[in-house]
């Protein structure tokens, strides 16, 4: 059972993000049509520095909702299913993740936290757990077909699994939903695998759509301030009202 590391993909985006974004704020406030704009959008006769610029000045009023017009696809795998619990609460997106009911575990993966790979006695016994595991979950599934549960006895098996357990997803946000995603999951005090993942997507979304993404992150980052107050600043910014 080899030990994981997280790997972030970007499958896919919306086509012409920034201009499909700007096509939206403009139809907010233009009177016409903007598809007879359309056309030069994409052939730069409205340039993209132009559409840029109003972009990020409608956005510095408040009004973000035009963003969610498009959208991001990432797989991430090599990441635990403690991760994966944490990333399903963010409820304003797409998951498709690999089944423990029709995938096989019997050889499982598993992610191991930094603080207990640095640890030799600490790593000795979670590897010795993790080979535990794999054992009773293949006992459990032998012991389930020999009694005619036959392919489904994964299904009943997997309740060992733990959730170290490596497994694979796939993630559409649209652009609101990632900013928010980032503001929660940069922070230094988020989970560090997740914290991990979410920079690393917000690397890929910076690629494609830097006029969004450019200054996304933790909230602090944006803010200049901590608003996570006394008990839960991480000290990387003040406090508001501090110097």
């Amino acid at each position: 059972m080899p030990q994981k590391k997280c790997r972030v993909e970007l499958l896919a985006h919306t086509p012409e993000p920034l201009a499909l974004i700007y096509a939206a704020f403009r139809q907010c406030y233009h009177a016409g049509d903007v598809a007879d704009m359309w056309e030069d959008l994409l052939s730069g006769a409205i340039s993209r520095e132009k559409q840029a610029e109003f972009v990020e000045k409608v956005i510095a009023s408040g009004h973000a909702s035009p963003v969610e017009h498009v959208s991001f696809t990432f797989a991430l795998s090599g990441v635990s299913r403690a991760l994966t619990h944490q990333l399903v609460r963010h409820r304003i997106a797409s998951y498709s993740q690999q089944s423990q009911r029709y995938v096989d575990a019997s050889a499982m993966d598993y992610v191991v936290p930094p603080a207990i790979a640095a640890d030799p006695r600490a790593l000795a016994r979670f590897e010795a757990c993790m080979d535990g595991i794999g054992s009773a979950y293949r006992e459990l599934k032998a012991l389930l077909e020999a009694g005619g549960r036959g392919k489904n006895a994964n299904e009943d098996a997997r309740f060992v699994l733990p959730q170290a357990a490596a497994t694979s997803i796939v993630v559409t946000m649209n652009c609101r939903s990632l900013l928010q995603f980032f503001e929660q999951r940069c922070c230094s005090r988020a989970q560090w695998e997740i914290r991990g993942a979410a920079r690393s997507m917000l690397e890929h979304c910076r690629r494609v759509l830097p006029e969004i993404f450019r200054h996304a992150g933790a909230k602090c980052e944006r803010l200049g301030y901590c608003p996570e107050g006394e008990k839960f600043t991480c000290g990387r910014y003040p406090l508001p009202g501090r110097n």
